[in-house]
C-alpha cells in the first residue's frame, strides 16, 4: 500500500458516503414532508419541508466533521456520537412515521431502509476512516525508521572513514616523532630545567585558577538554590491561582444548574395548571405559550393553556422559532 492507493480509498469513501448522505436526504425530504403537511395546520403546511431539511442538516454537519476528525486522528467525544445517533434515530422515525401510523409494516420496512442505511454508512465510515488514518500513520513511521537507519548507516560510514584518516594521520606523526627524539635528546637536559621552572609557575596559576573556579561555582550554587526557591515559590502561587479558579468555577456551575432547575420548575408549574378558566391577559398567555414551546408541545395545547385562539398561538410559535433560527449562526 502508498499513498497512492490511500488516496482512492480515501476519495471513493468520501464520493461513496456522499452519495448516500445525498440520496437519503433527497428521499427523507420527499418521504417526511407528507406527513408533516398532514399534522401541521393548513396555513402553515408549507413549512412542511423545514423540519427533514434541519434533521438532514445535522446529519451533514455530523459525517463531515467525523471525516476530518478521524482524518486528524482525533475523537470528539461523547456528543458527536449522540448527534450522529440521535440524527439517525429522528430520520428513521420521520420516514417510517406514515407508515406506522396506519399500520403499514411493509412501507416501515421499506421507509426504513435509507435511514438505516445512512446511520450505518456513518458508522463504518468514521471506522474506515480511522482505520484509513491508523494505516498512514504506520507507513509514515516506517519510512521515518527506514529514512533514519540509511542516515545512521552513512553516519558510521563517514565515522569509519575519519577514523582511518586519524589513524594514518598519527602513524605520520610517530615517524616524525621518532625522528625528533634523537635531535631532541642533546636539549633535553636544558629542556628538563625550563619544564621543571614552568611547571612549578603553572602549578601555582592552576591553584590561583581553582580558587577562582571555586569561588565562582559556590557562586553557581548560591544563584542556583535561590533560582530553585523562586520557581518553588511561583509553583505554589499558579497552584493558588489554579485552585482559586476551579472554585470559582464550580460556583459558577452550581449556580448554573440552580438556575436551569428553577425555570424548569416555573415552566412546569405553568404548564400544569391546565386550561384557564377565563382568557388569561397577553404577557401571562405570552409566558405559557413560550413555556410550551421549550417543552415542545403542540399549538393547540399551547392555546388551551392560555386561553388564546390557535391561530394567536400559532403566530407567537412563528415569532419564538425565527428568533432561535437568528441566534443559531451566532451559538455556532
Amino acid at each position: 500500500m502508498n499513498s497512492v492507493h490511500v488516496g482512492s480509498a480515501e476519495r471513493a469513501l468520501a464520493v461513496g458516503t456522499w452519495l448516500i448522505v445525498g440520496g437519503a436526504m433527497l428521499y427523507s425530504v420527499l418521504t417526511v414532508t407528507p406527513l408533516m403537511a398532514d399534522h401541521t395546520p393548513a396555513a402553515w403546511r408549507w413549512t412542511a419541508p423545514i423540519l427533514p431539511l434541519v434533521v438532514d442538516a445535522a446529519v451533514v454537519i455530523v459525517v463531515r466533521l467525523d471525516s476530518v476528525l478521524a482524518r486528524l486522528g482525533g475523537h470528539g467525544g461523547p456528543w458527536p456520537v449522540a448527534l450522529r445517533w440521535m440524527t439517525g434515530a429522528m430520520t428513521l422515525a420521520l420516514n417510517v412515521g406514515a407508515s406506522a401510523l396506519v399500520g403499514d409494516l411493509v412501507g416501515v420496512a421499506v421507509h426504513s431502509v435509507a435511514p438505516l442505511l445512512l446511520i450505518v454508512t456513518a458508522e463504518a465510515g468514521l471506522a474506515y476512516r480511522r482505520a484509513i488514518t491508523a494505516a498512514v500513520r504506520g507507513l509514515e513511521e516506517r519510512d521515518q525508521a527506514e529514512r533514519q537507519a540509511r542516515e545512521k548507516a552513512a553516519e558510521d560510514r563517514e565515522e569509519a572513514r575519519q577514523r582511518r584518516v586519524r589513524e594514518r594521520r598519527d602513524h605520520e606523526a610517530a615517524l616524525a616523532r621518532e625522528q625528533r627524539e634523537h635531535e631532541a635528546r642533546l636539549v633535553r637536559e636544558e629542556a628538563d630545567r625550563q619544564e621543571r621552572m614552568r611547571r612549578e609557575e603553572r602549578e601555582r596559576a592552576e591553584a590561583a585558577a581553582a580558587e577562582v573556579r571555586e569561588a565562582r561555582e559556590r557562586r553557581e550554587r548560591e544563584r542556583e538554590q535561590a533560582e530553585v526557591e523562586r520557581e518553588r515559590l511561583e509553583r505554589q502561587d499558579a497552584q493558588r491561582r489554579e485552585l482559586e479558579a476551579q472554585e470559582r468555577a464550580e460556583r459558577e456551575r452550581r449556580e448554573q444548574i440552580r438556575e436551569q432547575e428553577r425555570m424548569e420548575r416555573e415552566r412546569a408549574a405553568l404548564l400544569s395548571a391546565g386550561p384557564p378558566a377565563e382568557k388569561l391577559s397577553e404577557d401571562r398567555a405570552r409566558t405559557v405559550v413560550r413555556a410550551a414551546f421549550d417543552a415542545g408541545l403542540a399549538v393547540r395545547v399551547a392555546a388551551e393553556l392560555s386561553g388564546w385562539s390557535v391561530g394567536w398561538a400559532s403566530a407567537r410559535y412563528q415569532e419564538l422559532r425565527d428568533a432561535a433560527a437568528t441566534s443559531a449562526p451566532a451559538l455556532s
